[in-house]
């Protein structure tokens, strides 16, 4: 939900005609359509509000931070919510935990720590264009376990590290992109969406799915339940997704051992870790494994053990508090994912997602539960090809979805975690499925033929390996 410029490069640009279809939206939905029975007219203006933010999100007629401070006003005004539950995202501990773990990735960047992972990995198996996709996708999946933004690991870290790699073999975007940065962004982007699925801090999409989860149906999912739920299939997923890559768009150099000559003459040169680096290594290593503690200790909290990481951050001065209000897109997140959080539990209250899954469940009457889960998650995944943000996805599609499978007797854990996986991987479909891919697809290394050819077949694959290897994966684990 980046923010969009002017072309002066210093104002936001505001879409009034977008804003007015925004308004549209709500007229139609609060005032044309009659509330169902049951649904009172205050909170059907509610479920009004709550579309119109959702497609506000969609059609971006201002920024995304804007425009869900703008929803909150409006549940405060039209929908008549108390200030104090307008206001409770903003408290919740989720929120906090996302914000300082951001701000954590802020020190991994600057300090040099993410940049020597991405090396490391290069160094030891990125002597073949194959061996470089992996290695860029280890890369990844090591940042997934603590860092909430696909786009400050993907975009931030591991996207330049591919970029000067192409240029080692004077890969440019254009005629030379073929040589090896066709497949190198692509299996960068690719394998993004997997590590975004492996791990529950990994986004702060992921999060507010948890929060969701537990409102809609008694699912508390930790840090270590969502690890352990993803692990084989996302382990399938990470080797068989690359090669599906390399298979379809396949590089013309095969060989690259001037990529691992590189990696190992940057790592000479940065040194042994210490200092600076060596405190965020340790404080990055510690915050992961109380996030795992924190899974049987009650009292130590996501968010507590996250608010321990920063605050020794700042302590030791391995994070300047300069460089934390620097960190732009750490506060956006934090206005635009409180706003969010607390408008899914108003659209709860209103008992609209309950009568969406009674509606649309009499559609399959006497059908297994089976049918109906495998159907809905087909319909979730292939259903973002009209979304340009996972976290507006979920928001429209993950409450009543869920709501609808536990209600026809499909296990909730299986229901939830199903979801959750799904909803970062259906980012790989097109150029604009998250905020990551456009800031690699501007770039000119992949064609927008390639891109979403490559995103049908990884789709389709990663169906194939989530759906059957990850039932079985849960039916071993007892979670049906």
């Amino acid at each position: 939900m980046a923010d969009e410029l002017s072309d002066t490069g210093t104002q936001p640009l505001i879409k009034p005609y977008r804003l007015l279809a925004l308004v549209a939206i709500y007229l139609i939905i609060a005032h044309l359509f009659p509330p169902p029975e049951g649904v009172t007219a205050e909170n059907w203006r509610r479920v009004g509000v709550f579309f119109a933010t959702i497609a506000g999100l969609m059609l971006q007629p201002m920024p995304g931070s804007q425009m869900v401070l703008v929803g909150v006003v409006a549940m405060l005004t039209v929908g008549n919510v108390p200030m104090e539950r307008a206001l409770s995202g903003y408290s919740a501990s989720s929120v906090w935990m996302v914000l300082a773990a951001m701000l954590m990735s802020r020190a991994l960047r600057e300090c040099g720590l993410a940049r020597r992972i991405a090396l490391w990995f290069v160094r030891a198996i990125g002597r073949t264009s194959l061996g470089l996709g992996y290695s860029l996708h280890l890369t990844d999946l090591t940042l997934a376990t603590g860092v909430p933004s696909i786009t400050a690991r993907s975009a931030s870290i591991v996207f330049p590290i591919a970029r000067s790699i192409s240029g080692l073999y004077k890969s440019a975007p254009g005629a030379s992109s073929a040589v090896l940065g066709t497949f190198l962004m692509t299996c960068l982007y690719q394998g993004s969406v997997i590590s975004s699925a492996m791990f529950f801090y990994s986004s702060a999409a992921n999060v507010l799915l948890g929060e969701l989860a537990a409102e809609y149906a008694g699912v508390t999912i930790t840090w270590t339940s969502w690890f352990v739920a993803g692990l084989v299939p996302g382990v399938v997923s990470s080797v068989a997704v690359p090669y599906l890559v390399y298979r379809v768009i396949p590089p013309e150099l095969k060989r690259t051992p001037a990529a691992a000559a590189f990696a190992r003459e940057e790592l000479t040169r940065a040194g042994p870790i210490r200092g600076r680096e060596a405190v965020v290594a340790g404080v990055f290593v510690s915050v992961i494994a109380l996030w795992v503690a924190s899974s049987w200790v009650s009292w130590l909290t996501a968010a507590l053990v996250a608010l321990l990481g920063i605050s020794v951050l700042f302590l030791t001065q391995a994070l300047s508090w300069q460089s934390a209000l620097d960190e732009r897109s750490a506060w956006d997140v934090f206005v635009w994912y409180g706003g969010l959080l607390m408008m899914g539990g108003v659209l709860n209250d209103t008992g609209v997602t309950t009568l969406f899954a009674e509606w649309f469940g009499s559609f399959f009457p006497g059908m297994s539960w089976l049918v109906v889960f495998l159907a809905t998650l087909v319909i979730y995944y292939y259903a973002h090809y009209f979304f340009a943000s996972t976290t507006a996805h979920a928001l429209a599609m993950y409450p009543p979805f869920l709501v609808l499978l536990v209600s026809l007797g499909a296990p909730p854990a299986v229901v939830v975690y199903s979801l959750v996986f799904i909803n970062n991987l259906m980012a790989g479909l097109t150029h604009y499925g998250t905020t990551t891919s456009p800031v690699i697809f501007v770039e000119g290394y992949v064609t927008f033929k390639d891109w979403w050819r490559v995103g049908f077949y990884a789709s389709v694959l990663n169906l194939a390996i989530w759906l059957p290897v990850g039932m079985l994966w849960w039916k071993v684990l007892g979670l049906w």
